[in-house]
């Protein structure tokens, strides 16, 4: 229970079903937060939803594990340049390891959370759990779900991934749940508002200026902070000699220096997955088979192919594609049933 609407709505419907429910709040982050699901508030939010159900409620600390697997390797990713996303991380390292193995070794059969995802049965013929999209399809979270593997999904449920935004709403206002109206987290959790990205990392790295190139090499302006600047940002780029926009094509943090060009400059192929990175929510695809790719939560889905080697994944657009940042993650979906996740890789 994050301390918000959806975590509240999805407790309560199990409570409704007849479970056994106690409510679980994770303490993740050490520092001050104002934001996300990590706030004095935020816990406080969920301590009186669960009063309001009647169920018991713990919060469980583990902000060093956070710090080690979520907030640490943030930080160093943008000090090498490259684009991290720490929700994904979190589900994969804390919600969906650490709690559900805390959950199994207190004897829960199940952990439950606010995502809008579902997860479908193979049924009673051996075939494998599904992760699939959320019904709302505005809220859908299954891009941040998906690393999530058989072992995972055959212990986790998603209460109200068959439901809409608004009728999760509508019923944690019959409820009177002090949540019902809680506007949705926008932000990173260990990142206050007032603070912003910038100054929390220069609290833990140096950030260095940089200058700014077009493809030829030729001075196009500077950054403040090179480890800020992402593959395909277009915020602070400004306007080529033309009048167009421009966008980042190449971060290169040892140089100190920023590529950029236009529009089509930013578009690729394909993108890169070392092998290590990928993960599978069924059996591995094979050489050339087909998927839709999509790089970011809500980003539009792209059909494309997928090549293995021995070292890497390489995802081919049907049609090029803006460039994925490296760092960013890739999740696949099936192409016969594009509600499916089918596995997720980082980009090299």
């Amino acid at each position: 229970m994050s301390g918000g609407v959806d975590s509240s709505v999805a407790a309560a419907l199990l409570v409704e079903q007849g479970h056994d429910v106690v409510g679980a709040t994770l303490k993740l982050w050490g520092g001050e937060s104002d934001s996300g699901c990590c706030s004095v508030a935020d816990v406080e939010d969920a301590r009186r939803v669960a009063q309001q159900l009647g169920i018991e409620h713990h919060v469980f600390n583990l902000t060093e594990e956070f710090e080690y697997h979520v907030v640490a390797p943030y930080v160093g990713e943008h000090a090498r340049g490259r684009t991290p996303n720490p929700c994904i991380e979190c589900n994969r390292s804390m919600k969906f390891d650490r709690l559900l193995h805390r959950a199994d070794r207190l004897g829960f059969d199940r952990l439950a959370t606010g995502h809008h995802a579902r997860v479908t049965s193979g049924g009673e013929d051996g075939r494998p759990m599904r992760l699939r999209r959320g019904a709302d399809t505005a809220k859908d979270q299954s891009y941040v779900l998906s690393m999530l593997g058989q072992a995972a999904l055959a212990q986790v449920v998603f209460p109200v991934g068959d439901l809409t935004k608004d009728e999760v709403r509508a019923y944690a206002r019959r409820l009177g749940l002090r949540t019902a109206s809680k506007p949705d987290s926008q932000d990173v959790c260990f990142i206050g508002r007032a603070q912003g990205r910038e100054d929390f990392l220069a609290g833990r790295i140096a950030l260095h200026p940089g200058d700014v190139v077009d493809a030829g090499g030729r001075p196009a302006g500077s950054v403040d902070a090179v480890e800020l600047v992402t593959v395909g940002q277009r915020r602070g780029m400004g306007h080529g000699t033309d009048g167009a926009r421009r966008y980042v094509t190449h971060v290169d943090v040892g140089a100190r220096r920023v590529v950029v060009g236009g529009a089509a400059d930013v578009l690729r192929a394909s993108v890169v997955l070392p092998l290590p990175t990928l993960t599978w929510v069924e059996a591995p695809l094979s050489s050339g088979a087909r998927a839709v790719a999509q790089v970011s939560a809500h980003g539009r889905p792209a059909p494309c192919t997928v090549e293995l080697d021995d070292d890497d994944a390489v995802i081919r657009f049907d049609d090029p594609q803006r460039a994925v940042a490296p760092g960013q993650t890739v999740a696949l979906y099936d192409e016969r049933e594009p509600d499916a996740v089918v596995g997720a890789g980082i980009a090299g």
